[in-house]
């Protein structure tokens, strides 16, 4: 009951965003929360337009709530940390969806791995809107990872709210 309390909590306090994707110039900055198998944390990332429909960005995670192992070991900070960089194809405006909507695939690498995303924000007005956006490694720096090397290596689910800075 506390994790979800606590999960509960940080989705309602971080459920920011903003406009759709404008383009060149064009700057989003998103809070949310970071919900994978193990553990759940805080995710902050921020996307730069450098054209009509593509954006580069950095992406911040950090896991508060991390499941024990059978010996009670606590995971270190390197453990829940990751920081990414990332690629976007904004494609809200060419597929004519609303202006307040964008969906946008796009790559990462990490200190962990090289991955691949999927996300949608939707903007109710000016400035902010929320979003959702799924995440998983094509190829992880060390395919034999366990326990706590596996945080922040696998399919993720993130939450939140972003900004139209």
């Amino acid at each position: 009951m506390k994790k979800i309390f606590t999960l509960l909590l940080l989705s309602s306090v971080m459920f920011v965003n903003a406009q759709a994707f404008n383009g060149k110039g064009d700057t989003k900055f998103d809070i949310g929360a970071n919900i994978q198998n193990g553990g759940s944390g805080i995710r902050l990332s921020t996307d730069f337009g450098l054209g009509e429909s593509m954006s580069f960005g950095f992406v911040t995670s950090y896991l508060l709530s991390v499941s024990e192992n059978q010996v009670g070991d606590k995971p270190d900070f390197e453990d829940r940390f990751d920081l990414k960089a990332r690629f976007n194809a904004n494609l809200g405006s060419v597929f004519q969806f609303d202006e307040n909507l964008d969906i946008y695939p796009g790559l990462d690498i990490s200190l962990k791995n090289f991955g691949a995303h999927l996300g949608a924000r939707y903007f109710f007005a000016g400035g902010f809107g929320l979003f959702s956006e799924i995440g998983l490694p094509i190829a992880k720096y060390d395919p034999t990872t366990y326990g706590f090397q596996n945080l922040n290596n696998q399919f993720v689910f993130n939450v939140g709210v972003s900004f139209n800075l």
